[in-house]
């Protein structure tokens, strides 16, 4: 064989390594989001994250609305007692997303209650939950910390669960969540009222690339505290009105007088 066609052998051989080597990453997984969405015009199940804590009480009532309105719509229990690691909460989130796509569900809304928005924060980074959610809506989440975990980590640190601690500000894991982008395309709403006594400061609950929206900014004579959230008749239109099949816009008025 002439040195010419042994170098042209090489020189093709490394690429059909080089082109294996894209498509392995992209046939097992790998951590690169695919960039493929669902179709917004068909509602798919809504999975309902509750806060820290893991009461299920107030948005067992928001499920309810959803499901008045025809949404087969659960909320998730999480392990631990809602205290937990998060990264953990987050895993049983997508057993419960993969379970509702099993079932027939063409995609998922999601609804993260407070620390149940970071849950689905670290879903969608981890678990590449923008390919099968079709919108998110965040009511009151600590996206950045809050400074009720931070005191108490810092000063209790033995009475401060391992989620208490991973919501105190400057935390490893919201750092770390702080350092990736939100999936573009990914319909993400982010309300909170500026009356939270429990989320401080209350923009803790904005994310860059989402839709934020303050409740007061739509609703300005609206007193609403954090535990409201999931609750209140304003806030509970707004969901409505994020998860149906217009497109994901900023309110233009109170939805409720």
């Amino acid at each position: 064989m002439s040195p010419r066609r042994r170098l042209l052998l090489v020189v093709a051989a490394a690429v059909v390594v080089a082109v294996l080597a894209v498509a392995g990453v992209r046939l097992f997984g790998g951590d690169d989001d695919s960039g493929v969405r669902p179709d917004q015009a068909t509602p798919g199940a809504v999975l309902l994250v509750p806060g820290y804590g893991g009461s299920r009480t107030a948005l067992s009532r928001l499920a309810d609305r959803l499901a008045a309105e025809g949404r087969t719509a659960q909320v998730v229990t999480l392990p631990d007692g809602g205290t937990g690691d998060l990264v953990k909460q987050a895993q049983t989130l997508d057993d419960a997303v993969r379970a509702a796509l099993a079932a027939g569900a063409p995609s998922v809304d999601v609804v993260g209650y407070s620390a149940g928005g970071v849950v689905t924060r670290l879903w969608v980074d981890r678990h590449r939950g923008a390919e099968v959610a079709r919108r998110v809506v965040t009511l009151g989440s600590p996206l950045h910390g809050a400074r009720i975990a931070g005191a108490g980590a810092a000063l209790a640190p033995d009475a401060c669960p391992p989620a208490c601690r991973q919501l105190a500000p400057g935390s490893a894991l919201l750092d770390e969540l702080g350092d990736e982008d939100l999936p573009r395309g990914l319909p993400w709403l982010s309300i909170w009222t500026l009356n939270d006594e429990t989320v401080q400061p209350p923009e803790s609950a904005r994310l860059d690339g989402a839709m934020n929206v303050p409740l007061q900014s739509v609703c300005p004579q609206r007193q609403v505290s954090h535990s409201g959230l999931p609750t209140d008749p304003a806030v509970t239109a707004l969901v409505l009105a994020a998860l149906g099949t217009a497109p994901l816009a900023v309110p233009g008025a109170c939805p409720v007088s």
